[in-house]
């Protein structure tokens, strides 16, 4: 598609860093900004493109100003020690209708990812993630997708698509191409009792942010699989972010998330990043637009320090352990890569029509193994389990 044709290049001037404009190593200087004619996606690794689209935002109709203020704070930082090609493709032409949005920034990003180039995202509300599913409706790819958010933002099956109710959309999508589906960072109190069941019904994961907190490094093997990543400013506590109107005194801390989102761009299969639900209106001195750019930072850092150990043909590059565990009639086996030291499980799945069994390998963490060697099930296995062979 002639991409062109649907973009807003951005105004350059309002980017200029307000100390040492010149300076070679600034994003500033350092990212590709387009401005005119067709964008050349040669060598590219990464592009930017705002979407400033509201039209479907609960409660946060100012999160359309967003992408150009998160661009002032994200040129402001300095590049990273290796060398990554990144374009800006400014901000999308909003279509008359939410739906031509939509449509039309799915087929943007299909054509990027289906070029190996990660889209990040700049929204905009949250219901854009739907737009990013679609995308891979298009490429006709099964994904996973983990969302970073204090809500599930379920909806109801007759309930019109909204920011805050988009998922139930993706998954009565037909044909569908959703895998699996994890939440990272939802407090209970500001989930209904029927949606929080829903999602156990459906086998998805979630994780509660009190528990992630705990240990942030759990939430390494949760988007290890991933190919897309939604990020509701929203799951950050308001003091740390205040540009949003429905977030609360709870939530993670400002380095968690940036810790969250490097662990994203580690993930060798992740191809799309997105940010959503910033309202520049509501913010202090620029706080929130700050730490979104950090954000951006940690993830394409995370991205620069890929393992690329998912490829299990060469099991010499894993130690093996067997664990039986006695609630469990099959012996679970571990594996743990010599390159990065993470792990994996792998996960029976059966085909009993056909009397075929295949073996999904399930990122974990070496506290999911200590738990099969104290003799316990991990529920991330039993959920998985449980999913396939339901």
């Amino acid at each position: 598609m002639e991409l062109k044709s649907y973009l807003n290049p951005v105004d350059v001037e309002s980017l200029v860093p307000l100390e040492s404009p010149e300076d070679p190593h600034l994003l500033y200087n350092y990212i590709e900004i387009w401005q005119d004619g067709e964008p050349v996606l040669d060598e590219q690794q990464f592009a930017i493109i705002g979407v400033p689209e509201s039209r479907n935002a609960f409660n946060n109709a100012d999160c359309s100003l967003a992408p150009d203020a998160i661009r002032r704070s994200l040129y402001q930082l300095y590049s990273w020690e290796k060398n990554v090609n990144i374009i800006d493709f400014g901000n999308l032409i909003l279509g008359e209708t939410i739906e031509d949005s939509y449509e039309v920034l799915a087929e943007i990003l299909a054509t990027l990812i289906n070029d190996g180039i990660t889209p990040i995202i700049l929204g905009g509300s949250n219901d854009i993630a739907f737009a990013n599913y679609k995308a891979y409706e298009i490429l006709q790819k099964v994904i996973s997708i983990v969302s970073v958010d204090a809500r599930f933002d379920l909806g109801k099956e007759d309930e019109p698509l909204k920011s805050n109710a988009y998922l139930n959309k993706i998954i009565l999508q037909q044909p569908n191409f959703l895998l699996n589906y994890s939440n990272i960072g939802y407090q209970t109190y500001m989930n209904s009792p029927e949606a929080i069941e829903m999602m156990e019904k459906l086998y998805f994961e979630s994780y509660r942010v009190g528990m992630l907190r705990q240990d942030v490094s759990e939430v390494e093997p949760i988007v290890r699989n991933a190919e897309m990543v939604s990020l509701d400013i929203s799951s950050i506590r308001h003091p740390d972010a205040p540009g949003n109107p429905n977030s609360s005194a709870n939530g993670f801390y400002g380095e968690e998330i940036c810790q969250v989102a490097m662990y994203a761009g580690l993930s060798d299969k992740l191809s799309s990043f997105g940010i959503y639900e910033y309202d520049p209106m509501l913010d202090y001195n620029g706080q929130t637009a700050q730490l979104i750019s950090h954000i951006i930072w940690y993830f394409i850092e995370g991205s620069l320090n890929r393992y690329n150990d998912l490829d299990f043909k060469d099991r010499n590059n894993y130690y093996r352990y067997s664990i039986t565990v006695s609630e469990n009639s099959e012996e679970m086996e571990f594996f743990c890569s010599k390159k990065s030291g993470r792990w994996w499980v792998s996960v029976p799945v059966i085909n009993v029509e056909k009397k075929t069994q295949q073996t999904y390998y399930l990122p974990c963490s070496k506290n999911d193994y200590d738990t099969a060697c104290s003799d316990t099930i991990p529920d991330r296995w039993w959920k998985a389990y449980n999913k396939f062979n339901h």
